[in-house]
């Protein structure tokens, strides 16, 4: 029912409605007396609830399913601490712009302030990391201030909240189920177009770096059209493999920690950059490999919807507040026709484009051990397989049209060298917040969006202890994922730091873990262990035939204790101690 009149419902209904009018058809969360009141009407309105085992994994997968269909994703919990539980996975949200709408119940409006059960002030905490926050401080206008949640989480692009007084779920109110409000962006201010396309008709060597704003405005088909017409490389912006089809010539692969070389050497001989839905975050353009590659001669081009971000990072020529996909259609109509400078050298920098590729590709084929001392001296024993020639044979059996999301930590970094997709919202990656537990249940959320899709979760034996609970709800839902756990028994990540700057004194680095495999068959999932190369493929392609069954498989890869580059190497140096007792460790 969408009512442009008020009629006669109860706030409960009121909400669901509202729910419905948005095309919600799932929910996650935990089941909680504050709102049973609407969840008893969830059926009636074909939605269906999908109870987690906490409510960080439901707010996760609500952001999973948003960034993978596009559309909302919602979670809803218990007053209180079932909502302070949401804290982490909202700010993950946040910093990959997902339109997630997180209904937070709260204690009862004539208890608020007197130390009640489950109580706490739940707008304050969510004040920084959400981009509108609605408060129903009437039950009279929950329609209208659920509605508001919903748009404005569309057109900011990033989680809202939606805080409900428990007892305002209840009375007899006039409600009008408003439709959903959806604006159009536009390609932006039409002088900044001119000027880009100025600079880009006299380059010589445009780069492209392709970020999620293409992905947001399903602006793949453009940027490719743009990239052809200039003959120009395209660089992915970090941990946004999917912002252009991997199988195209001119694609180069993703800048960033643990990116592509290819990327990185083609970027530095740029003269003009079109950063294309991109805020170009601090994290993205580090130096990598020791190069620090970004052209600092070269002119920019930052096209974003958000104008906040224009020149945040990095100077720029030219900022165009506009939205990726109409910003690229609107160059395009614009150097149509006229004499472009980049096309004289088009066959040598294809060339360059090429060799580039072939030389990267060429490096990670024989990349097979770290060459560090200490990588070498752990894996010279081992029998397990080594983490990169591991990464390798994940991709070879990758399947078509597969969804992939990555965990934070030394190897699901390192696997930013070998996801490539030709299908934008394929990657999914705890971006710029970066924590942990985040793969396995965005995974999950992925999937219930897109059921057709394969479904792949990469996670470090370290963040899986904080997310595994989840696999009850796989199990209990069926809900067919895999999940690729790689263990090595350490925080490789923090491990490689004290390696480089505290001289190997390991501090709560190292692991000692149960074999994952079984602990998935406990759960009631599939779960195997792989220790040779020739298994990673066909176990890969088993867990993946058996998603259609429901079935959630962990694969558990045995891997060995090589460390690549450390995470954080711009924020750490060599220590110093002062005091005496202190002096046998400098």
């Amino acid at each position: 029912m969408t009512a442009l009149t008020p009629q006669r419902m109860t706030p409960s209904e009121a909400l669901v409605e509202t729910l419905a009018a948005n095309g919600v058809t799932e929910v996650f969360g935990i089941v909680g007396s504050a709102y049973m009141d609407a969840l008893d009407i969830f059926p009636a309105a074909g939605i269906r609830f999908i109870p987690v085992a906490h409510e960080q994994g439901a707010a996760h997968m609500a952001d999973g399913y948003a960034r993978a269909s596009g559309r909302h994703g919602v979670c809803i919990a218990q007053n209180g601490p079932g909502i302070t539980n949401f804290v982490t996975a909202i700010a993950a949200a946040y910093w990959a712009h997902s339109p997630v709408v997180f209904i937070t119940p709260e204690t009862g409006s004539m208890t608020m302030g007197l130390g009640g059960f489950q109580e706490t002030e739940q707008l304050p905490i969510f004040s920084k990391i959400t981009k509108y926050q609605g408060h129903v401080n009437n039950p009279k206008r929950m329609a209208e201030i659920a509605g508001r949640c919903f748009d404005r989480a569309m057109l900011e692009m990033g989680p809202c909240q939606l805080n409900i007084p428990r007892d305002y779920f209840y009375g007899d109110i006039q409600a009008t189920i408003q439709p959903p409000m959806r604006i159009g962006r536009g390609a932006g201010d039409p002088a900044a177009l001119d000027e880009a396309a100025s600079l880009l008709a006299a380059a010589k060597f445009p780069v492209i770096l392709a970020g999620g704003g293409v992905i947001m405005a399903g602006g793949t088909a453009d940027a490719v059209r743009l990239a052809e017409l200039l003959q120009a490389p395209v660089c992915n912006s970090y941990l946004h493999n999917d912002s252009f089809p991997a199988s195209h010539p001119l694609w180069c692969g993703p800048l960033g920690y643990q990116g592509s070389k290819a990327a990185m050497n083609l970027i530095a001989q740029a003269d003009v950059v079109l950063a294309l839905g991109t805020r170009l975050g601090p994290f993205g353009t580090l130096p990598q490999y020791g190069m620090d590659y970004w052209p600092a001669n070269a002119k920019i081009i930052q096209v974003d919807a958000d104008p906040r971000v224009l020149g945040l990072v990095k100077p720029i020529s030219v900022g165009i507040n506009g939205d990726a996909r109409a910003a690229a259609a609107a160059l395009i109509e614009r150097l149509a026709g006229r004499d472009l400078a980049c096309i004289a050298n088009a066959a040598e920098r294809s060339a360059r484009i090429a060799s580039a590729k072939s030389a990267w590709e060429q490096e990670l084929t024989e990349w097979t051990h770290e060459r560090d001392p200490f990588s070498l001296e752990v894996a010279k024993d081992s029998k397990h397989m080594h983490p990169r020639q591991m990464l390798r044979e994940l991709e070879k059996a990758m399947p078509k049209h597969a969804m992939v999301s990555t965990d934070i930590g030394n190897i699901c970094s390192v696997s930013n060298s070998y996801l490539r997709f030709d299908e934008p919202r394929s990657m999914f990656a705890a971006m710029s917040f970066g924590n942990c537990g985040y793969a396995f249940p965005v995974i999950c959320g992925a999937r219930v969006a897109c059921p057709d899709r394969p479904a792949i979760a990469y996670v470090g034996d370290g963040a899986w202890g904080i997310s595994l609970n989840e696999l009850l709800t796989c199990a209990r839902e069926k809900i067919g994922v895999t999940v690729v756990v790689f263990n090595n028994g350490q925080w490789g990540a923090e491990k490689k730091n004290h390696v480089d700057f505290y001289s190997r004194r390991f501090q709560a680095v190292n692991l000692t873990n149960p074999s994952w495999a079984r602990v998935a068959q406990a759960f009631g999932c599939e779960g195997v262990t792989v220790d040779r190369l020739q298994d990673v493929g066909p176990a890969l392609r088993a867990s993946v035939a058996a998603q259609s069954q429901g079935k959630c498989t962990v694969i558990e890869m045995m891997v060995t204790q090589e460390l690549g580059d450390p995470f954080r190497r711009d924020a750490l140096s060599k220590p110093v101690r002062y005091l005496g007792k202190y002096k046998a460790y400098t």
